[in-house]
């Protein structure tokens, strides 16, 4: 056969089946463009040059990674879709004579179409975004950003190769499925009907258990660092239970709804069970993937908008005073240099200071359980970290200086503060000595170091410095190497501007430049450092969120037109028995309102029992503004709600469009 034989056909064929093949090709262009753009961000120099843009580099990068594979997973995930409402046609050809590998030459000129139509468009988007998006960081930034226009040659190189793998890929698995399949299999293909599926208890009992695996995890994680560790298996769990709960127990559900005879033998409810029964296995894992991305979408956004929000009182928990300095020594002379070089200092800055705060502490880790803190590292392990607690201790001396109280201590009593948990004990053992909880402390004026810790922190103020300098000497015995020295902290709020704190910041880093083990920390000169961090996962979090509600519209799109044509028939028949076009329209309302809104429903369940363990996670980053990530997670949910219901709208007037055809 002539080779324009085959593009001709191809394009042809594409342009008969536009209804199915052009949200495909949309679908291939935006990713396209999407991982053009990120990537190219990654890389652009520009972006390196900008304060903070290095850390935004990093996050990109990584987010690249994502788009990549979700872009491979997605789009053999829709290929399916195509694939299956055309083996039909695939199979019509191969009766009148088309030998297989003439129709997997149709195949392959069809991707090789669809192969050039979405480089050549989403690189175009992708260069002529890539720009607005760059400005779109210097605005998260504050920063000024050159204008001027440029294409990454590396980054059409690196998008092109990924998306001919993928195109690749996909056409040589649709060539597998033609060939496996015989004519007749290829034309039935669309009318196979499945058997009734039964009931199957065993696997919604362990969906169940899965779901409420992964809940309980959530709900009872209270140690941040435990939630870290155990937040990839509540979700790995969430995923299990909601795959297992919509493929079996949805049959489960309907199987119990269809022996209540008051419910089910209803015009609507009857012809919408009957029709969900016979399909639900391939209508569940759809449903179920809405449902996951629903829910990604819905944590994604509410954690990363809260960050980019709350990033003012993230500073502020950080770093609680303006400057901050932090010096591993306790030998008194040095404290004292390093006081007078400091307030020498300021005098010539002319800059007056506020609220100075000056003590000494120790701080290590241990685990905690019954009252015990045990320090044997050995015992540590996965298990064990939901009991991993930093201990912070600082004499009742300077508790009274800095907090400007008068409380009193005798020999082995303690004054105790837990930051993240809530901490209810009258007694603790440490290095096999019993120490009475006079008072557990309503609040503390955190170390900003400490907040930036994963683990919680118990703030314990001792009787005197022997007594801390006793329990330095004992975990110097067990830990050795790794254990702490005494500190001493030093911070203070000024009256300046922030471009004087900016210069104060320098000019103390290079004045204390001799002091060894010195740590200086200014607010303001580090606020750039959290805008670049949290404006990159919120950049990263719209990017990743827009990808995650395209696949989820895209399946529910498919999920419709597959399943007009599929109930066509069934619906010409009842209307052939006496059903107007009202009473098919309303089975049809019940049925996908049956199951068009069970995965969204679900999602916002799923994010309410991950809040718990979000909130967690979160405060490791500093963010302990509870109420705000509320107001961001119930905004998310009503505004995917809103963008869901018009999916819906779209989507079942199409349906209805199809089903009713004659």
């Amino acid at each position: 056969m002539n080779s324009f034989f085959y593009s001709k056909l191809a394009l042809s064929n594409l342009k008969k089946n536009a209804k199915t093949y052009i949200p495909y090709l949309l679908t291939c262009i935006i990713t396209t463009s999407m991982f053009y753009i990120i990537y190219s961000l990654s890389i652009n120099e520009g972006l390196h040059q900008i304060v903070g843009g290095k850390e935004i580099a990093s996050l990109l990068l990584f987010g690249t990674i994502i788009i990549a594979i979700f872009s491979t997973i997605f789009l053999f995930y829709t290929n399916s879709f195509l694939v299956k409402r055309r083996k039909k046609e695939f199979g019509l050809f191969n009766i009148l004579g088309m030998e297989k590998r003439h129709i997997s030459r149709l195949v392959m000129n069809e991707s090789l179409i669809t192969l050039i139509l979405s480089l050549m468009i989403g690189l175009f988007v992708g260069i002529s975004l890539d720009k607005v998006m760059f400005l779109f960081i210097g605005k998260l930034l504050s920063t000024d950003v050159p204008l001027g226009f440029s294409i990454s040659f590396s980054s059409i190189k690196v998008t092109c190769l990924l998306f001919i793998g993928i195109q690749i890929f996909i056409c040589l698995n649709s060539i597998r499925q033609i060939h496996i399949s015989n004519p007749i299999e290829l034309l039935n293909s669309s009318t196979h009907g499945e058997k009734e599926p039964k009931s199957k208890w065993i696997l919604t009992l362990l969906g169940i258990i899965f779901l409420g695996t992964g809940y309980y995890i959530s709900i009872t994680t209270t140690n941040p660092l435990s939630a870290f560790g155990l937040f990839f298996l509540a979700v790995l769990c969430v995923i299990i239970g909601t795959y297992l709960l919509f493929i079996a127990g949805s049959v489960t559900v309907l199987k119990l709804l269809k022996r209540n005879k008051h419910f089910y033998y209803q015009t609507n409810h009857f012809i919408s069970i009957s029709g969900m029964i016979y399909r639900m296995k391939q209508n569940a894992v759809g449903l179920a993937n809405i449902c996951i991305l629903a829910t990604m979408v819905l944590v994604t956004l509410s954690s990363t908008i809260s960050l980019w929000v709350g990033i003012d009182d993230l500073v502020e928990t950080r770093y609680p005073q303006e400057i901050s300095l932090t010096y591993k020594t306790n030998d008194s002379k040095k404290i004292k240099q390093l006081y007078d070089d400091t307030y020498d200092l300021l005098n010539k800055e002319n800059i007056s200071i506020k609220d100075p705060m000056n003590y000494t502490y120790l701080t290590f880790s241990v685990l905690y359980e019954n009252n015990q803190y045990i320090t044997d590292r050995e015992q540590w392990n996965v298990s064990s970290l939901n009991n991993a607690y930093n201990l912070f201790f600082i004499t009742v001396d300077d508790y009274n200086k800095n907090f400007h109280s008068s409380l009193t201590l005798e020999p082995n009593e303690v004054f105790i503060y837990s930051n993240r948990t809530d901490f209810i004990d009258t007694k603790i053992h440490l290095f096999n000595k019993e120490y009475k909880v006079k008072k557990i402390l309503d609040s503390f004026v955190e170390n900003g170091n400490l907040m930036a810790n994963v683990a919680s922190t118990h703030y314990i103020v001792v009787d005197s410095m022997e007594t801390m300098k006793e329990i330095a000497a004992k975990q110097e015995e067990v830990f050795g190497t790794l254990a702490s020295n005494i500190t001493h902290y030093m911070s203070f709020d000024t009256h300046a501007s922030d471009e004087q704190n900016v210069s104060l910041f320098h000019s103390l880093d290079t004045r204390l430049d001799s002091y060894e083990r010195l740590t200086i920390e200014s607010r303001t000169n580090s606020y750039q450092s959290f805008i670049a961090l949290y404006g990159g996962l919120m950049f990263l979090g719209l990017f990743l969120s827009v990808l995650f509600i395209m696949i989820a519209i895209l399946i529910i799109y498919y999920k419709q037109i597959t399943e007009g044509y599929e109930d066509k028939d069934r619906y010409e028949i009842m209307q052939k028995v006496g059903m107007d076009h009202k009473t098919v329209k309303k089975s049809i309302n019940s049925q996908v309102l049956m199951v068009f809104f069970l995965p969204l429903v679900a999602a916002a369940i799923h994010t309410a029992f991950a809040f718990p363990m979000i909130s967690r996670l979160l405060k490791v980053l500093m963010l302990n503004n509870t109420k705000l990530l509320i107001a961001c997670t119930v905004g998310c949910i009503f505004v995917f709600g809103v963008i869901y219901v018009l999916v819906y709208l779209l989507t079942s007037k199409l349906y209805y469009s199809i089903v009713k055809r004659n």
